[in-house]
């Protein structure tokens, strides 16, 4: 063989060799990098509503990382799924919002067979309108929407939702959530109407009740435990678990009142989209999150409705017994859930642009 075919066969052996160290390369690179994104899972909660201790002990366990993200209201998280937030695994949507995410086609099914603690569930919070079968949903915590007081900053008498709309003494002093189904369904009830209401006359009513209000309200949010705590607000309306927080966070300075006109009340439920990128493991945070430990380590620290049926005996006696977490029947008849309007909804989106621009 001539010198130049010696240097030829060098050649194509050291290419040869490059070749597939760079397929070995590119292969154990590819493969390196889906393991590590086959163990993060991202979460979408509401804000304090996720206890980061349980999710540490999850990642721990598990060998899972998992990343929390936070939206103020049902309708917020529907915008960012339907903007492409496709990066959201699991969220804990209320009631009403999973059956227009269903209606969407946004939601894959829940293989029960991987969520053995589904079992465990209380039957009261299983097969409601928005998901029959909880095909798509498991129900996660509940909760209500009433009133907060710093009774450092206001020692008025707060009973109602009128009290707090037209009470002069709270101008600038108090806050609403920033969601426009609670936010209307507060100035319904006011009036004595069902929260769910389609009437022109009746939304009209609410409206003009929101409109005057609004000169008063010192800022909407729906993270209220900081405005409490912190004396931002005297008064807020606020989701039951937040409220809850922020009494045990002050030493018991806060006050949670629910209305004697009524309100809302929302089952949350837990819900894998169509865009997952891990639905193996948002399938074993569910299942995880549903396990008695965690359902009362829920009501505990994050002050919740708890959704299985042996957590209420498994707590202390000061959270077995507490009215404000476990209001009474009667009271509870006089609140409603949120339900889907479908195209009447833009009747409640109407009237909520109109409130925060005018």
């Amino acid at each position: 063989m001539s010198i130049f075919g010696e240097k030829k066969m060098a050649f194509l052996q050291q290419f040869f060799h490059t070749f597939l160290a760079t397929i070995l390369f590119f292969t154990l690179g590819c493969q390196k990098q889906t393991t590590n994104e086959s163990k993060v899972i991202n979460l979408s909660a509401w804000p304090n509503y996720v206890d980061p201790t349980i999710i540490k002990k999850f990642e721990q366990e598990t060998g899972y990382t998992v990343n929390i993200s936070n939206y103020s209201s049902n309708e917020e998280l529907l915008a960012k799924v339907q903007a492409g937030a496709s990066g959201i695994d699991v969220a804990i949507p209320s009631d009403y919002m999973v059956g227009i995410m269903v209606k969407l086609n946004l939601l894959q099914n829940i293989d029960q067979s991987k969520i053995a603690n589904a079992g465990l569930i209380a039957p009261e919070f299983l097969s409601r309108p928005y998901d029959p079968s909880n095909q798509y949903s498991l129900p996660y915590g509940w909760s209500t929407a009433g009133i907060a007081v710093n009774r450092e900053l206001f020692k008025g008498s707060i009973k109602s939702w009128k009290d707090l709309f037209t009470n002069p003494e709270l101008k600038g002093k108090f806050s609403l959530l920033d969601d426009v189904r609670e936010v209307t369904a507060a100035a319904l009830k006011m009036n004595g109407h069902s929260v769910n209401t389609t009437k022109p006359e009746e939304l009209k009513a609410a409206e003009k009740i929101l409109l005057e209000a609004k000169n008063n309200v010192k800022m909407f949010t729906s993270d209220t435990i900081d405005a409490l705590v912190n004396k931002e607000v005297a008064v807020a309306h606020s989701y039951s678990p937040d409220a809850l927080q922020a009494i045990r966070n002050s030493g018991g300075k806060i006050e949670y009142i629910l209305p004697e006109e009524g309100g809302t009340t929302a089952i949350d439920n837990v819900v894998i989209f169509k865009t997952a990128q891990n639905p193996e493991g948002a399938h074993k945070l569910i299942n995880f999150l549903l396990a008695p430990e965690s359902n009362v380590n829920f009501v505990k620290t994050v002050m919740g409705g708890p959704v299985l049926k042996t957590t209420r005996e498994l707590l202390p006696d000061d959270l077995k017994n507490n009215s404000s977490l476990f209001p009474s029947a009667t009271l509870l008849s006089k609140y409603e859930s949120i339900v889907d309007l479908g195209e009447a909804t833009q009747l409640f989106d109407l009237l909520w642009t109109k409130i925060k621009t005018e």
